[in-house]
């Protein structure tokens, strides 16, 4: 049996008899508590009897406490994703997933225009999906040039010749999902003005 495991199961009778004490509660005022017979709660506090969900639900109940605090459960590691700025060709990316493989999300902030850009489209294996947050993005995709305004969303195979710029004076957020290969590409957005 796993080292970890026998370790939590010998410590599980010193806290069940800790817990009762602190409580003030003798053992038949827990057995009256909770419906388990005295001596399977003495057996448990000594060690004599391994725990069971059937008998700890009813301890953790009564002793008004989550399962796994009353089983002395190890902490789960920190759920928080700790954000580290990329910052290439202008532009500030910031990854938003953790795991390796599949989609990857990415938060991409794009400075605001100094002037026109000269859109230099690329290609690449898998599929985009983004999402205007502020700003106006100039999405170039094939023969479209399209400006994107907030909640405009566009998605599309990246084997098709894209760039992506500022469309205005203020930078422009937006969220980015890259994936595997996709369904071929919808586009919702308007297409940009022509300058003649």
């Amino acid at each position: 049996m796993d080292d970890d495991l026998d370790a939590a199961l010998a410590a599980m009778g010193p806290r069940l008899r800790r817990l009762r004490r602190h409580r003030g509660l003798t053992l038949a005022d827990l057995a009256a508590e909770t419906g388990i017979s005295e001596s399977t709660l003495s057996r448990l506090e000594s060690g004599g009897r391994r725990p069971n969900l059937e008998l700890l639900l009813p301890l953790a109940r009564a002793h008004g406490m989550p399962l796994d605090e009353l089983i002395g459960a190890p902490q789960t590691g920190d759920p928080r994703v700790h954000l580290r700025p990329i910052r290439r060709d202008g532009m500030t990316y910031i990854r938003l997933t953790q795991r390796a493989g599949g989609t990857q999300a990415y938060k991409l902030i794009i400075p605001g225009a100094t002037g026109p850009a000269e859109p230099q489209p690329q290609r690449h294996e898998g599929y985009e999906w983004l999402y205007v947050l502020s700003g106006r993005l100039r999405l170039v995709l094939g023969e479209q040039d399209l400006v994107l305004a907030p909640g405009e969303v566009v998605e599309f195979d990246t084997h098709v010749p894209h760039w992506m710029g500022n469309a205005g004076a203020t930078p422009v957020e937006l969220l980015i999902l890259f994936g595997p290969q996709g369904e071929r590409s919808h586009v919702r957005a308007r297409p940009r003005p022509n300058d003649g």
